[in-house]
């Protein structure tokens, strides 16, 4: 008799869903590592702390076009983006010259294949969503951010005067903490909240998305704190007009 036992390869191609997240609980859609798995991308299994942060050698071993398009359906999705930064202006925030110069250190320092031209032209596209006033971001920025210089003075200049354009936004807060603010926080390193359903944060090495409500319910807790040490309004302007004129 035909043998009634459905092979494993026939149970894969159904699924639809990655166990970790069935088993956990905490999701019920195609995550972006299940997709990562679909394209091919395999996972060191004798690496433990990869199954959990992937690195960037793995996300980012085809160039850096794909990881940006990862996330397009994640940014449509989300009513609400909580954003801290620590380091460089915000993606959302970015011209094309600022993210051209960053996206080529990235690939420089990494070792990836040079697709900058082409990842930057997806992050563009994908940045459409600051205007769509369905979306609400609230941003909090270091003041060293708008110092950093990764790029040439005139391709900064033009960077911080879209930072000036995008803060008259309806749909947009931007908040700098100061370097003389008084703070009940310390500068930690950048992350993004995606409504109250996930975190993502990453090091130099690896990628971190945390689904679980006791993290996410953290940051959202050290977001809270940042925010209160950041200016905003007149005062946020005049700290970016600072670092424009700091260019000459």
């Amino acid at each position: 008799m035909p043998s009634s036992v459905v092979g494993f390869a026939e149970l894969l191609g159904r699924c639809e869903r990655t166990a970790v997240h069935l088993e956990l609980r905490d999701s019920y859609a195609p995550t972006d590592r299940f997709e990562a798995w679909h394209r091919g991308e395999r996972i060191d299994w004798e690496n433990r702390e990869s199954w959990w942060h992937p690195q960037w050698k793995q996300l980012q071993r085809t160039g850096l076009r794909r990881l940006q398009e990862s996330v397009g359906d994640l940014y449509q999705q989300t009513s609400v983006f909580r954003v801290y930064v620590s380091d460089v202006i915000p993606g959302f925030l970015q011209t094309a010259g600022y993210a051209t110069a960053l996206l080529s250190t990235i690939a420089n320092l990494r070792g990836t294949p040079d697709d900058v031209g082409d990842a930057v032209a997806v992050r563009m596209r994908r940045n459409a969503v600051l205007n769509n006033g369905m979306h609400r971001f609230a941003f909090v920025l270091e003041e060293s951010v708008l110092r950093h210089r990764l790029c040439g003075a005139e391709t900064m200049a033009a960077q911080l005067g879209h930072l000036l354009g995008v803060m008259d936004l309806q749909n947009v807060a931007v908040g700098i903490i100061p370097f003389s603010a008084q703070r009940n926080v310390w500068p930690m390193s950048t992350f993004t909240i995606f409504d109250d359903t996930r975190v993502h944060t990453d090091t130099l090495d690896a990628a971190a998305t945390l689904m679980q409500p006791s993290q996410i319910e953290l940051y959202a807790r050290a977001f809270e704190r940042q925010s209160k040490a950041a200016v905003r309004g007149a005062s946020a302007r005049s700290l970016i007009a600072a670092a424009l004129a700091a260019l000459d």
